[in-house]
């Protein structure tokens, strides 16, 4: 069970990381560290993360990065004010969880965490991810962060397994991919490798569903592939864009036709409008 929290980083243009606390047989605290980046799953992570009761300490480069983070948590299009417009919660759970919600850029603050979760971005705009990127952080919190402390990756393709050759703790080390907007979207990614303690898989879990989530075990394999909704959703867009390509359909009638026939929400083509970077803004 856990019962308090602590997240280091910041929301969208950042990249974040995460930590929790375990002792005996209960997670006790969960902090992170958010690392500056392109991405917006931080703040979303953040969001979820107090509204669940956790003190959350958000960690990146910039007083300014930070500011924008917490504006959004707060006016975004999925944020706090809007959720207690539409009832999702009371201004009293709104009070509290930003009473939970603390800033730094001190990566120091990291030193203590028991779980780093990494959802770092793209070198440049147009980039989703960076490996090297990746690799270079998570080398870096290995020499900062206690050594008991669990680490996890928000990748959306990279093998975890390669990320974690770079630390000293590849038993303790596990994938954690949120879906975006992270503090809407219900769906976790938990993906194994073979060197990771099943306890680790456990802990990740909890989190999982104390944060109202529903996490699903993924066998963690070589080769960049990504894991089940980034692949499959990647072999529909191929097979739609040859549709297109091949002049049968646009992408408009392609959404149309699997929104109208199979009841999607959404089509599996982007005609316009907000993307999962900025939609949730």
């Amino acid at each position: 069970m856990v019962s308090s929290c602590r997240i280091i980083g910041s929301g969208c243009n950042i990249w974040p990381t995460g930590l929790i606390e375990r002792g005996r047989d209960e997670v006790r605290r969960h902090q992170g560290y958010w690392h500056h980046g392109r991405g917006c799953h931080g703040g979303g992570i953040a969001q979820t993360a107090i509204l669940a009761g956790y003190k959350t300490i958000v960690r990146d480069l910039s007083d300014e990065i930070l500011a924008r983070m917490k504006d959004t948590i707060i006016n975004g299009r999925f944020g706090l004010k809007g959720g207690v417009e539409r009832g999702k919660h009371t201004q009293e759970e709104m009070d509290r969880a930003l009473a939970n919600l603390f800033v730094t850029t001190k990566v120091e603050d990291l030193k203590d965490c028991d779980l780093i979760i990494e959802a770092i971005g793209g070198a440049t705009p147009q980039e989703i991810e960076n490996k090297d990127l990746k690799l270079k952080v998570f080398a870096e919190l290995d020499r900062i962060v206690k050594k008991e402390a669990i680490f996890a990756s928000n990748t959306s393709r990279f093998t975890i397994a390669d990320l974690a050759r770079v630390t000293n703790r590849k038993d303790r080390f596990i994938g954690m991919h949120w879906f975006s907007p992270a503090n809407i979207m219900k769906a976790v990614e938990v993906i194994y490798t073979a060197e990771v303690k099943e306890e680790v898989i456990q802990i990740i879990e909890g989190l999982c569903q104390k944060f109202g989530k529903t996490s699903v075990r993924v066998k963690d394999v070589p080769g960049d592939t990504g894991f089940i909704g980034n692949r499959i959703m990647g072999a529909v867009r191929r097979e739609a864009q040859k549709i297109i390509d091949e002049g049968i359909a646009t992408a408009e009638d392609i959404n149309k036709v699997m929104m109208g026939g199979f009841n999607w929400p959404v089509g599996p083509m982007r005609t316009g409008g907000p993307g999962a970077r900025t939609g949730w803004q």
